[in-house]
This record gives C-alpha cells, structure tokens and sequence, in this order.
C-alpha cells in the first residue's frame, strides 16, 4: 500500500528550486521560480578545471544546498537538515517525514535515478520526495526531467548513497514556516545586495566576474585541452543552456527575478540591474552557442569569438552588480 502526501507536483527549470517550491506550497507559500532563486541569492559563477578533470566546467550559482540555506535564513524558515552514513537511518528519517504528512528534500547522486533521461554523475541534484511503496519512490524533479516522476527504492538508495563531487552524505531536509513569515518583498533587498557583494568581492580568481575574466582567456584554447571537442564541447552548451540552468548559465532566471523585484519596488538600480543582466542573459546563449559549434566544426575562430563575448559579459555583470550593491532598505 502506498503513502501518498496530497502536493502541488508541479516541476520547475532548477532541481533545487523546483524542491523548494513544493515544500514551501505544503506550507502556504508560493513563489515564483524566479523569485526563489533569487531570494536565495542562487547566482554566481565558477570556472573550474585540474588535472583530474577530463573538461573545464562553467558553473553559474551558487554550489549545491547554499541556496536553500539562504532562502531559509532570509524567510525565517525552519530548516530541518538530516545527514548520516546509515542507509536504514537514512530511509527512517524519510519515511518517519512523509508518513507525517511533510514531503521531503533530498540531495542525491542523478545518476542512479530510473527516469533520468542522461546518465551521467551529478552529486548535488536534488528533488522532493511526498511519497512511496514497498517498491517505488514517489519525487517531484523538473519539468525536463518530467515533473512528477517515480523511481526503485534500490536506485534511490544508491543515489543518496553515493560519493564524488558535490555529493552528501543521505541529505534530507524539511521545511516549515513560523506564524508570521517576514514578508518576501521586505527581503529582496539583502538578498540582492549580498549575492552582488559575492560576485563582486570573490575569494580567489576563479569566482564572480573574475571567474569570467578567466574564462574569457582560455575559452580560446579548449581545442587543445580535449581528445574529444566533438563530445566536450557540445557537452558544455547543452549543461549551460538545457541542464536545469533555465538557459543562460541561470541568468534567465536572475533576469527574470530582477524584472519581478521592479515591479515591487521603486529602485533605479533594480532597473539597471535587470536591463544589464537582460543583455548579459542574450550574450551567454551567443557563447554557448559558438562553444557548440566550435565543437562539430573544429574552428577555433569560433572559441576566439567566444571569449571575446565574455569579456563583454564581465563587464556587463560588474556594472549590473555594482548597481545592485547600491540598493538600500
């Protein structure tokens, strides 16, 4: 017989964001995508590569579970985290949640995930879970990866278990909501400053527009750091544009939340910001792009061109950070 929780199933463009609005409508708030991500200061960038890496890798939020902190903190959310190395504890924990009447997030490995349409190892997906079976799990995971979706018990033990990059160890986490919530608009400000404070001030070259002035100056040279730009290059548009980034590298959405912010507040600098990350939005989709095609044609014209583009979105996203920094209360 399975326990079922009575939820809005509806999938999102981000994992995480797509958790957090389930849990937060089983808890009577609803928020747009946007303004999720963007109350949890969810935007960044990282530009990553070593000598264990088969490809450079573009990163633009914030890393894995941040962002839930973040939007708790800043909402006056209970956040209810649960971690072990115990699979039985694990399940327990879960399960004792759902049979409560509460849906569940879960940090897991996507890979092990029946319905997953690409099988690769990502450690830091995550999805919502209202329900389950002698057999089956019962998730909510993005609208791409197909909403409301079921997966085996044995494949979500695996996922949960698993280990590498991004992953934890059997993350679970709850949310509820105190009496009186402070209200979202009264938190746009600190949220916008602070995620503009971090990209602006990063702690090493690899992060906020720095990481961008980086990728700018290797993007060129890709062609020579791979056996395989026909798959590694390809690769990187489709996780910019298709891999729950909600296409740009996340800044569709950020954009998107800045246009929700004006029109609840009377800022300049929200106006600015959100014109300036309108443009960096269209530019990120031009890189992507060119990387694609670099990768079927082999032209490193193509790369050149690219990096010429990042330059540019460097310092369209300083400026609009900057204008954001400048918001106050």
């Amino acid at each position: 017989m399975a326990t079922m929780i009575d939820i809005d199933a509806r999938g999102a463009l981000h994992c995480e964001t797509t958790t957090l609005g389930v849990l937060l409508r089983h808890r009577g708030i609803d928020l747009s995508e946007p303004m999720l991500f963007g109350l949890g200061s969810g935007l960044s960038f990282l530009y990553w590569d070593g000598k264990n890496m088969d490809f450079p890798f573009l990163g633009g939020r914030v890393k894995p579970f941040e962002l839930t902190r973040n939007l708790a903190a800043g909402l006056g959310l209970e956040l209810r985290v649960r971690e072990t190395t115990s699979p039985r504890r694990a399940w327990d924990d879960v399960s004792a949640s759902v049979d409560a009447g509460h849906p569940v997030g879960l940090q897991l490995d996507s890979y092990h995930l029946d319905y997953f349409g690409t099988k690769a190892h990502f450690g830091g997906h995550i999805v919502a879970l209202y329900g389950y079976d002698d057999h089956t799990a019962y998730l909510v995971d993005t609208e791409q990866q197909g909403g409301a979706v079921s997966t085996g018990l044995a494949g979500l033990a695996r996922a949960r278990a698993a280990r590498g990059p991004m992953t934890a160890r059997h993350r679970s986490f709850t949310l509820a909501a105190p009496a009186d919530p402070p209200s979202p608009r009264d938190r746009i400000v600190p949220a916008v400053t602070a995620c503009a404070d971090a990209f602006l001030h990063p702690p090493i070259a690899n992060l906020g527009h720095r990481g961008i002035e980086k990728a700018a100056k290797l993007l060129p040279t890709w062609l020579r750091r791979t056996d395989a730009p026909e798959r590694d290059l390809p690769r990187t548009t489709l996780l910019m544009e298709k891999a729950g980034t909600g296409g740009a590298l996340f800044r569709n959405l950020y954009r998107d939340f800045l246009a929700e912010c004006a029109g609840l507040l009377d800022s300049g600098h929200l106006r600015t910001g959100h014109a300036l990350y309108a443009e960096a939005a269209t530019l990120w989709t031009e890189v992507a792009a060119l990387i694609g095609k670099a990768g079927e044609t082999g032209e490193e014209r193509l790369l050149v061109r690219a990096g010429a583009v990042l330059g540019d979105i460097a310092r369209v996203e300083r400026e609009a950070m900057r204008a954001l920094s400048r918001l106050e209360a």
